[in-house]
């Protein structure tokens, strides 16, 4: 049947504004054949859509358009079977085609913020939109991210590209039976103009058909909150210039050439300007601070932005400071976030029902985890699953939108928000027992690995510091020195939570065990704040035990922890005098020597210069009389520090005499002790005479044990020592006036004691001045 009155007409308006069939469909974003068909009579009514494009492609003034849709309109009502006409199935008036109108899009939020860049890629894709290829937009992420929001407010601002229509349809991917893609395709097929009695039987005839119809429209496609792969496949176009928009909260991963505009979570202050929109300017400039507090406490996630929002807004006399005082409180926060149908709990609980039941446990669990992040070993350990299971689990849970994973690493992390709720499903579904028992269970492996990596950073352990504890994987520890060292700085937070549950626990030994194997690994991790706590536990555990020898031990290494940890060095001789103590009480001449080295380091940094040095001479000739092997590398670190305290007090040429000792003692060996260790004791020690040659102002003299000292922590991969040393090398580069090479190693080592929270970081900085205004004052050429 034809629709001959709108063929003549349109061909008479394209020829009189002297336009090509190919030029009109260029213009009017339709196919050629399409409009061929149209001036020869062959369609079937053209819909509303397409008559607009082809007016505003022609130019038409309000009249011409009018006379135009009138002639389109009396097709379509020609084509309407008339009651009674015997029509066969077509006449039943269930199987009338004219188009149904049920999947418009829904309502665009007049106060959307933000997504500029991801509705950015999808404006891209719709600008060149190549039909051989036609695109899909998979938009994932986690609950509340905003992902319907976004796809809604996209098809909106991109409907004036797609003249044939634009299309919404939920394939309610949360519920217990997401829409079938049979029954996803009757809807979309009915809405194109299928009468009902055309639909094919099949899924795979129906996908077929949606694909034939799509052929030659321009089209927005929006298929919303998506189960899975294989429902949304079957509704995906062919060939077509068709623009499909997929939101789901799994990630879809195994959709082939598909796009994926990224949603993150809003910064801050989109966050904010996302709370403006909705309760005003006035009431956010009043109290700004705490409308960024309460972008903050809801983890800058949009639906809880939008929920704080809408309840200030239904609560117009109520303060910002009020609500994020509530919020404050981890325990009610979900409580908070709601109002009406809007509910974050809800939103991420949707997302759990889904999981199976071992997956459920590792998201509960996982919330038992200390730290920003966590690995799938803590995960299994905490869930009571093999590695590889919790692995997948996880795998499973980012898919979902529950877990972020690192970028880097193979670990995970939570969103604040999803924090607090596993934490609600673990209180409500697991036994106290049995969250007791995990935590213990994740704990004590977690100290025996802990305990074991770090003792591989002590080269030559002292028999007498008690039984090696072993790996309790030995398949997957760290096999040398640059692997525990990564895990041990990648399980901070979990090691040092167990140890401190464990002293809590009363499981003393175990944390003397892994206090005195982290006592090496200290050494090159200064910065470290916690080593502090780390020593006070073990302090706690000796007494606690009655060890007094071990008390002295872990008071020498608290007292080392107080000045170069914490520069606390009041607290730092207190501890060295309370070790000296009970290493005299107990008569371990070794802790004596130490504790008398600790507390010199503590006066002399309190600016008590001459007690400083009395004691360290005092240690020296203590420790010189023992033969054994640990007394004498202890007597090797007094010796270096005394030598030091005297540079600084101008007695560089007494300095330089007592690090040469030092020197003759390591070039010399000591029994029992590896060339490696002595190697390194080596390398602080000339360390030492390069600063004692600099003091004396023979800066030739000084590059070279310099240059070694550097080198060698630079191969012992020790940047506690090692930029304190390209410090000083670069001092004394600057002083031979080697600018070029004083400035590298000026500016390297400044912006790493940074980093490192190095106090010299600011002599690094003043030496940079200083050779800023020698060039300066030397004119161009003296770069």
């Amino acid at each position: 049947m034809s629709n001959e009155g709108f063929a003549a007409r349109l061909h008479a308006l394209r020829t009189g504004a002297r336009l090509t069939q190919e030029e009109l469909s260029q213009a009017a974003g339709l196919s050629v054949r399409a409009v061929s068909d149209l001036e020869r009579g062959r369609s079937r009514g053209p819909q509303r859509r397409t008559v607009q494009a082809l007016a505003t492609a022609l130019d038409l003034d309000d009249a011409a358009a009018a006379e135009l849709a009138h002639a389109a309109n009396l097709g379509r009502i020609h084509l309407r079977p008339r009651p009674g006409s015997g029509a066969g199935p077509a006449a039943r008036p269930e199987s009338r085609t004219v188009p149904h109108h049920t999947l418009q899009l829904p309502r665009d939020l007049s106060d959307f913020t933000a997504r500029g860049s991801a509705l950015d890629r999808l404006r891209a894709l719709a600008e060149h939109l190549d039909p051989a290829h036609p695109p899909v937009a998979v938009v994932s992420g986690q609950p509340g991210l905003g992902k319907t929001a976004f796809a809604v407010h996209a098809a909106h601002t991109l409907a004036p590209r797609f003249p044939h229509g634009q299309y919404a349809i939920d394939l309610r991917g949360m519920d217990p039976r997401p829409t079938p893609p049979r029954d996803a395709l009757a809807r979309l097929l009915r809405a194109l103009g299928t009468a009902d009695g055309a639909l094919p039987a099949t899924t795979e005839d129906r996908s077929g058909l949606l694909r034939s119809l799509l052929r030659d429209r321009r089209i927005l496609l929006l298929l919303d909150n998506a189960a899975d792969e294989d429902q949304v496949r079957p509704l995906l176009p062919g060939r077509s210039p068709t623009l499909t928009i997929v939101t789901s909260r799994s990630t879809l991963a195994g959709l082939e050439a598909v796009h994926r505009p990224e949603l993150t979570l809003l910064r801050r202050e989109e966050a904010v300007e996302l709370l403006t929109r909705v309760i005003g300017p006035e009431r956010v400039g009043r109290e700004s601070q705490a409308a960024r507090d309460l972008a903050d406490l809801c983890g800058h996630l949009p639906l809880a932005v939008r929920i704080a929002a809408q309840r200030l807004a239904a609560r117009p006399g109520e303060h910002l400071t009020k609500l994020a005082t509530q919020l404050a409180e981890d325990t009610t926060r979900l409580d908070i976030l709601q109002v009406g149908s809007l509910q974050v709990r809800a939103a991420f609980a949707l997302s759990y029902r889904q999981l199976p039941p071992a997956t459920r446990t590792v998201f509960r669990r996982a919330s038992l985890a200390s730290g920003p992040d966590f690995s799938p070993q803590s995960a299994a350990l905490l869930a009571g699953l093999p590695l590889r299971q919790a692995a997948t689990c996880a795998q499973d849970l980012t898919d979902a939108g529950l877990l972020q994973p690192h970028p880097t690493a193979d670990r995970y992390r939570f969103h604040d928000l999803l924090h607090l709720f596993a934490a609600e499903r673990l209180a409500e579904e697991d036994e106290p027992a049995h969250t007791t028992a995990a935590q213990n269970r994740a704990d004590l492996w977690t100290l025996h690995r802990a305990t074991a990596a770090a003792r591989l950073f002590d080269t030559a352990p002292d028999p007498g510091t008690g039984p090696i504890t072993p790996d309790p994987d030995p398949a997957t520890a760290p096999a040398d020195l640059e692997q525990a060292r990564v895990w041990l700085e990648a399980e901070k937070a979990q090691w040092l939570a167990a140890l401190g549950r464990a002293q809590a626990r009363g499981l003393h030994q175990q944390v003397i065990d892994t206090a005195e194997a982290m006592h090496w690994f200290s050494d090159r991790t200064p910065h470290w704040e916690a080593w502090a706590q780390v020593f006070q536990w073990a302090v706690g555990s000796a007494r606690a035990l009655g060890s007094r020898r071990d008390e002295a031990v872990h008071l020498n290494y608290l007292a080392w922890a107080c000045s170069m940890c914490l520069h606390d060095h009041t607290a730092a001789l207190t501890t060295a005098q309370a070790a000296l103590a009970a290493a005299r009480e107990c008569g371990d001449r070794l802790q004596v020597g130490w504790a008398l080295g600790y507390a010199a380091g503590a006066l002399h940094r309190l600016g008590r210069t001459g007690e400083s040095i009395t004691r360290l001479q005092e240690a020296a000739d203590h420790l010189s009389g023992q033969s054994d092997p640990q007394s004498r590398l202890a007597e090797l670190t007094v010796l270096n520090t005394l030598g030091q305290h005297l540079r600084q007090t101008g007695r560089a040429e007494e300095a330089l005499t007592i690090h040469r000792r030092s020197e003759a003692i390591c070039q010399a060996g000591i029994p029992g002790k590896p060339r490696e260790l002595i190697g390194l004791y080596l390398a602080v020690t000339r360390q030492h005479i390069g600063n004692d040659l600099a003091a004396l102002h023979r800066w030739n003299e000084a590059e070279h044990p310099l240059s070694h000292a550097l080198t060698h922590f630079q191969a012992a991969q020790t940047p506690a020592w090692s930029e304190p040393a390209r410090l000083d090398l670069g001092i004394v580069l600057r002083h031979l006036t080697r600018h070029h090479e004083a400035r590298a190693a000026l500016t390297a080592a400044h912006e790493a004691l940074v980093r490192l929270n190095n106090p010299r970081a600011s002599e690094a900085a003043d030496h940079l001045r200083q050779l800023d205004r020698t060039l300066d004052a030397a004119g161009p050429s003296a770069g």
